[in-house]
């Protein structure tokens, strides 16, 4: 099995919220690898990285960092597959992880979740990897199809809460 997700987060830290990515990987069957690598202390490694992705046949990558948040754009600006990040809430509420993910120039984009949405970045990397995979686009149909049942479910619950002024 070879990884086809790669999920890069600047230190360890990042991995209480990395983590729910890894979980909705796992969920849609979709073989990662996961590691550490900061744009900042280990940038060698973060070049290299990024321009072998292609050719050990990773199709997306998810780059999560905080702060001084460079290491997506690196990436991005070293390879050739899309890049995901994911701005951690560090400091000043994660506004200049999202500012600093979100703000690249002209020929190096990197798609950007919200703060701490790391589980949106894995299902955003499924459905770039459904793109190719019929199965795998089922998959993603399903989900989004689950996520409308939940909604559903959720007002019949709401509806059996009674109060003498509700209307509806």
């Amino acid at each position: 099995m070879k990884a086809q997700v790669s999920i890069i987060m600047g230190s360890t830290s990042d991995w209480p919220v990395m983590e729910k990515a890894a979980k909705a990987l796992n969920d849609f069957k979709i073989p990662f690898e996961i590691n550490a690598l900061s744009a900042h202390r280990t940038p060698a490694e973060v070049e290299k990285f990024a321009k072998e992705a292609k050719d050990k046949g990773i199709k997306v990558i998810i780059a999560a960092a905080g702060m001084a948040a460079h290491l997506p754009g690196v990436i991005a600006a070293n390879t050739p597959v899309p890049v995901i990040g994911v701005p951690i809430k560090a400091s000043l509420d994660g506004l200049d992880a999202l500012l600093a993910i979100v703000q690249m120039p002209p020929g190096i984009p990197v798609a950007t979740v919200g703060i701490n949405g790391a589980q949106n970045a894995a299902i955003l990397a499924a459905q770039i990897v459904a793109s190719g995979d019929n199965e795998m686009m089922d998959q993603v149909v399903e989900f989004k199809a689950n996520l409308k049942d939940k909604i559903v479910k959720a007002n019949k619950d709401l509806a059996e809460h009674k109060f003498e002024f509700r209307v509806g």
